[in-house]
């Protein structure tokens, strides 16, 4: 990806492992930047439409390759990726992994120890949910690096996390132990940690997240990606939706200088729902019409970010709901306020507001949950610019159509990652055998499952 900056990384050849690799978000980042990475990812579905976009797969679980195939990774990796799975530390998640904050944060001071994994297995197996225990994982990467022959016992170089909100906590214990105790062969990291708002990148939805960045002692410090953006808050949208563009670019300050959101006023605003969907590109035909979205989900847990919204707005966080965001649109061009239902948005558009770009390959089933577990590709530009000193992302990149994988190249890459050219085999995860069981199936709390 080019940049308006020179820049040289502070790695010769940065390579990047994804952990919980998802759809692809921190990889096709990575592509714009010319930074190979290989992902690790449990979902076949999720896995189906990373070999058509590309992006080098093993369809596996983390945990287990962590333990069992470790020294067949490539060596030459020295950047760490991830953001383990969000559903027990999301507000609209169960919440199991927000009441053992505490018991994780003494199982990262374990692991740093030099506890054995076998018995830190066996006191992560007594938590209510095992997916809770996934966050360590990036951490337990970490020391296993160190622990490689194949590698030298050679430490990564730069750890990039990302996660909902909640998790900041986990992050902030991370970086403490990392940055005074060190990994249990000494390497010690140079950290900072925060939670950024991702319209603030040029992302056209609201959606926060809690990263982390670090690099190894020796390295620099790290910084936080510096904001390209506006944020969006509710009240000042209000107080300027009545205005016309040039107001809204120009509206008044506050007497220190910010807007009422907090942000630099030399900032342009956030990217709009419009900005990313009305004109034509790739198959995408286009949304000129005006729109409104009305969506209760996707809140980031503020509800001034949640409700309806118009095609000049951000969208709400994209979720695996995107797909039952109803959108309106207008009847009576003298009254805005008539308006029927218009077609809901497609995957490709869906994607897009993620900052994907356009014609991305969706495949499989569950694609909705797909987009909406994505890590925003601009976004994970932005946070891999910061980690290996880079110039800011050029947006404009990630708006060209994608280029998918001939079929030849999907089948090697299944090869590769599954064990055959057009199916699963034995060593892929089986579904079934994903735990928890899916929370429709879960009591609630207070009530007693029915007997089967």
């Amino acid at each position: 990806m080019t940049s308006s900056e020179p820049h040289q990384s502070i790695l010769d050849k940065p390579f990047v492992l994804d952990l919980f690799a998802g759809p692809g978000g921190l990889d096709v980042a990575g592509h714009t930047h010319d930074i190979p990475s290989l992902g690790i990812e449990w979902d076949k579905n999720a896995c189906l439409t990373r070999y058509a976009a590309g992006l080098d797969t093993l369809h596996a679980d983390v945990s287990a390759v962590r333990r069992d195939y470790f020294e067949s990774l490539p060596p030459e990796i020295n950047v760490l990726a991830g953001g383990p799975p969000c559903q027990t530390y999301s507000v609209a998640g169960h919440g199991a992994g927000r009441q053992a904050l505490e018991k994780v944060k003494k199982y990262i001071e374990r692991l740093m120890a030099g506890d054995s994994d076998q018995d830190v297995d066996k006191k992560l197996a007594t938590l209510p949910d095992p997916r809770t225990a996934l966050v360590l994982e990036p951490l337990r990467y970490a020391i296993q690096a160190t622990r490689s022959p194949r590698r030298e016992h050679r430490p990564y170089d730069v750890i990039v996390l990302e996660q909902v909100p909640a998790v900041a906590p986990l992050w902030e214990h991370y970086a403490k132990v990392l940055k005074e105790t060190g990994l249990p062969d000494g390497t010690k990291y140079e950290v900072v940690v925060g939670i950024l708002d991702t319209e603030t990148y040029g992302v056209p939805q609201t959606r926060s997240r809690a990263v982390l960045i670090a690099r190894r002692e020796g390295l620099g410090k790290p910084s936080l990606p510096g904001p390209t953006h506006r944020s969006y808050d509710a009240k000042e949208w209000n107080r300027m939706s009545g205005m016309s563009e040039p107001d809204r670019v120009h509206q008044p300050t506050l007497h220190d200088g910010t807007t009422e959101s907090g942000s630099d006023p030399h900032l342009p605003l956030w990217r709009s729902m419009e900005y990313a969907l009305a004109e034509p590109v790739g198959s995408h035909p286009g949304r000129r019409t005006p729109f409104l979205v009305r969506s209760n989900y996707g809140s980031s847990g503020n509800p001034g970010r949640r409700g309806v919204r118009t095609d000049r707005q951000p969208a709400t966080t994209v979720t695996g709901r995107i797909s039952r965001f109803v959108v309106f649109e207008p009847v009576d061009e003298k009254d805005e306020n008539i308006v029927q239902e218009g077609p809901r948005f497609s995957m490709n558009e869906a994607g897009m507001l993620q900052s994907f770009p356009p014609d991305y390959p969706w495949s499989g089933r569950a694609q909705a949950q797909q987009v909406g577990n994505a890590v925003p590709p601009l976004f994970g530009a932005h946070l891999l610019s910061a980690a290996l000193g880079l110039g800011k992302p050029d947006p404009e990149v990630l708006r060209k159509p994608w280029q998918p994988a001939t079929t030849e190249q999907r089948a090697k890459l299944r090869s590769n990652g599954c064990g055959a050219a057009d199916t699963c085999t034995d060593r892929c995860p089986r579904p079934e055998d994903q735990v928890p069981p899916p929370s429709s199936v879960r009591p609630r709390k207070g009530k007693k499952a029915t007997p089967k």
